[in-house]
């Protein structure tokens, strides 16, 4: 499971409420979403692709749902 630049860039500006349902993955795209936000920067997008890749390789399978969501945004 990966996601493109440009779809987490819309999970990053999603201003809705989020359909996350596992608390790891919640966290991480808060911290996300503040990096992003103070820095809205090419290489900040990057890095925050990076590490959201990294995390749904590992953790991937038993996030499936949320994972949909976030590729339909």
């Amino acid at each position: 499971m990966t996601m493109t630049e440009a779809q987490v860039k819309s999970v990053l500006n999603y201003g809705g409420s989020a359909q996350i349902s596992q608390l790891g993955l919640s966290l991480l795209l808060t911290r996300l979403k503040g990096v992003y936000k103070a820095n809205p920067a090419p290489p900040v997008l990057a890095r925050c692709t990076s590490e959201l890749n990294t995390f749904l390789s590992k953790y991937g399978e038993i996030m499936r749902k949320d994972y949909d969501w976030m590729i339909n945004l």
